[in-house]
């Protein structure tokens, strides 16, 4: 059994023999004021009523994982879904997260070499498509609806995904 040294000894420096004083909690009452960027105004209804056909649909590996798991075709998915002409895109990230998961995941890599996709240049480090795909939509205010579509993409085809 170890034993503890007393706070009265004299090996312990008066700093430590103070119990530490706990940070003052923020008052809960306060109004917390945090600056977020300007939205458009067209987005007042949670979607943009500016966007129309034909779209242009960025697409992660979460979603050509579902729609493989789902046994859905990709491009006449979104077409039967938003009833017009999709071209969907994939980022250099996309396609490297999906190389790096290695033969589990070549099915989805053979999906998006078809030439109905569009492949966009990334001009960053690495290959983390989460913040690639983020960068990119917050650069175009017109895609910020992007999850929106993704998810009705998703549920219309199948009542069973629960996609979060």
């Amino acid at each position: 059994m170890k034993k503890m040294i007393s706070l009265k000894d004299s090996r312990i420096k008066p700093e430590q023999r103070l119990p530490s004083k706990k940070a003052p909690k923020e008052d809960k009452a306060k109004i917390k004021i945090t600056e977020t960027p300007q939205q458009s105004s067209a987005l007042f209804f949670q979607y943009n009523m500016q966007l129309g056909p034909p779209y242009h649909i960025l697409v992660d590996t979460n979603f050509i994982n579902f729609s493989i798991k789902n046994k859905l075709d990709i491009v006449q998915s979104m077409m039967e879904c938003l009833y017009a002409k999709c071209t969907p895109y994939i980022t250099d990230c996309v396609m490297g997260e999906l190389e790096k998961l290695g033969q589990k995941y070549k099915l989805a890599l053979k999906i998006i070499r078809d030439p109905r996709f569009e492949r966009l240049k990334c001009l960053h480090k690495g290959t983390y498509a989460d913040d690639c795909i983020v960068n990119r939509v917050t650069q175009v205010s017109a895609a910020y609806n992007f999850l929106n579509i993704t998810i009705q993409v998703l549920v219309s085809h199948s009542d069973d995904i629960n996609p979060f």
